[in-house]
């Protein structure tokens, strides 16, 4: 079964990672990879295979003429991507040993936060099995509230499986204002998934199987949330289950929880799972789903920056017994 359509909405920011200039010392060299959870999602599914549609405020400045040939290089549809006056966010990264990235957002009256509820309205979802979206555009204004309508508008036309990645950052936007929408976001959605990182910004102390309980009394019916090493956890209406993390040789953990989303919907999605409000779907089918996002999100970590498998390298690594 060929999977329909999956639309994600949000940023696309310019990752830059520092690294020492070559023979200065007292020079600092930049790495610019195109990157933003909600666009690294999309080129994820276009390369799995799933037709990846991204709703996205494009500047026409040299990091958004960049973000533009990547996202159409992996086989994103771009068709419905505004081109917008404002300039692209910058995302200054740094990374520990472990190769865990510490971000600085320059990120001031850019593209990706204004959208006007006349941009969203041109846009056809009849044909959208899943409508994706999360992270800074959901929260960041003045755009973040007509987002907000967008998806809202989505849900109550019940054609979409609605899911949401709250990716809190809280250098740019304070935890207590992600607190503040969350119950709604999970009256809207119908798929919650976030990182044990998230969980703490969201739920300080709270156990991730109490967490679970909590969005699903909001209303979200499958609530993922991606452990690190410690794997993933998946709760459906209250059944949950526990899917180990795929060891690797990791190089950085940038994008990785994008991809294990990108898997996730994927894997629903060509199976004909995806498309209104998860009618028939069981507890099996999610830990074959969270276990195939483990794959996608390992192949990532093995190569620098967010650069997600392509199907056929995952194909060709699961083939020699690998991820």
């Amino acid at each position: 079964m060929s999977p329909r359509q999956i639309t994600v909405l949000g940023e696309c920011v310019a990752d830059a990672f520092t690294e020492p200039a070559k023979g200065a010392s007292n020079e600092l060299a930049l790495r610019v990879l195109p990157g933003g959870g909600p666009a690294n999602t999309a080129v994820a599914l276009a390369r799995l295979g799933t037709p990846a549609r991204f709703l996205a405020r494009l500047s026409g400045d040299v990091f958004g003429r960049l973000f533009r040939a990547h996202l159409e290089a992996s086989g994103v549809d771009l068709s419905d991507a505004v081109a917008a006056a404002e300039p692209s966010t910058l995302a200054v990264a740094e990374l520990d040993a472990e190769g865990q990235a510490a971000f600085s957002f320059h990120a001031q009256n850019t593209a990706d936060w204004q959208w006007t509820a006349a941009e969203l309205a041109k846009v056809d979802l009849s044909t959208t099995a899943c409508l994706h979206t999360g992270s800074l555009a959901l929260v960041r204004e003045p755009g973040g509230a007509v987002v907000e309508e967008f998806l809202a508008a989505a849900a109550a036309a019940e054609g979409a499986t609605i899911s949401i990645d709250p990716n809190v950052r809280p250098l740019l936007v304070r935890p207590e204002v992600y607190r503040a929408r969350l119950a709604r976001w999970c009256a809207l959605a119908d798929i919650l998934r976030l990182s044990e990182d998230d969980l703490e910004l969201l739920l300080p102390g709270t156990a991730p199987e109490e967490a679970c309980d909590t969005w699903h009394a909001a209303g979200v019916r499958l609530v993922v949330i991606t452990l690190g090493a410690g794997g993933a956890l998946a709760s459906l209406d209250g059944e949950r289950l526990r899917v180990p993390a795929v060891t690797t040789r990791v190089v950085d953990t940038v994008g990785a929880g994008d991809s294990f989303t990108a898997g996730l919907l994927h894997h629903l999605g060509a199976r004909g799972l995806l498309g209104g409000r998860l009618v028939g779907l069981g507890l099996d089918e999610v830990a074959d789903a969270c276990r195939f996002g483990a794959r996608v999100a390992s192949l990532t970590c093995s190569v620098a920056g967010p650069n997600p498998p392509w199907g056929n390298q995952l194909a060709e690594v699961t083939a020699a017994g690998g991820a």
